[in-house]
C-alpha cells in the first residue's frame, strides 16, 4: 500500500485539477450576460441565433454563420445516446430530400472527435457534423438546452431566427411539416 500511495495521490490531484477546469469552464458560461444565461428552450423562439464555432470532423473551425441564408436544423447528439442514433437515418433522409431547397441539417456531436467521425462514416451520415466537448455543452445552453440532455434540436429560419426547439427524438412528420413551411416562406 505504501508504494501505491504516490500514484493514488497523483491520480487524485489530476482528478481535482480536471474537475476545477471543467467547473471553471462551466462557470465562464454562466457569467454570460444575465439575459442569455437564463434562456430556456421556449424563450429562444423568435430570437436571433447565437454565434458559435466548432470543429468539423477534419478539425477545421466552422462558424454557424456558414449556413446563413438557409433553413438550418441544429441537432445536438452523441454516439452514446440511443435516441440520437435512432433518429440519424431519418435526419439524413430529410437533409438529402430538402437540401436543394435551401435546408441543411448540422449535427453537433458532444463526443470525442475521432469517435464521432468514425461513427458518422459507419452510418453514412449525409449532413455536416461538428464536434466538441465542453464547448458543445455551452453552445447547447446558449440555444436553450438548460438541462444538457440529448438529443436536442433547434430549427432556424433563413434569416437566422430560431423558430422551434425540441428536446428528445424528433418525429419525421412534424419535422418535415416545419421544414416545408420555413423553406416555402424563404
Amino acid at each position: 500500500m505504501s508504494k501505491q500511495w504516490p500514484v493514488l495521490l497523483a491520480v487524485a490531484l489530476l482528478a481535482a485539477v480536471a474537475g476545477y477546469l471543467i467547473a471553471r469552464q462551466l462557470g465562464d458560461a454562466n457569467s454570460m450576460p444575465a439575459e442569455s444565461s437564463r434562456l430556456d428552450a421556449e424563450s429562444m423562439i423568435g430570437r436571433q441565433r447565437p454565434d458559435f464555432v466548432h470543429s468539423d470532423l477534419e478539425g477545421n473551425p466552422v462558424s454557424v454563420a456558414r449556413y446563413d441564408g438557409q433553413v438550418v436544423l441544429l441537432n445536438f447528439w452523441a454516439t452514446w445516446c440511443a435516441p440520437c442514433v435512432e433518429e440519424m437515418p431519418m435526419l439524413s433522409e430529410i437533409h438529402e430530400h430538402n437540401r436543394s431547397r435551401g435546408f441543411v441539417v448540422v449535427g453537433i456531436a458532444l463526443d470525442d472527435p475521432d469517435r464521432a467521425a468514425a461513427f458518422a462514416r459507419e452510418r453514412g451520415v449525409s449532413y455536416p457534423i461538428l464536434v466538441g466537448e465542453v464547448d458543445v455543452v455551452m453552445t447547447g445552453r446558449r440555444y436553450g438546452n438548460a438541462s444538457g440532455m440529448l438529443p436536442y434540436s433547434v430549427l432556424i429560419d433563413a434569416e437566422g431566427v430560431i423558430r422551434w426547439t425540441y428536446l428528445g427524438a424528433l418525429e419525421a412528420s412534424e419535422l418535415v411539416s416545419r421544414v416545408d413551411r420555413l423553406v416555402a416562406s424563404h
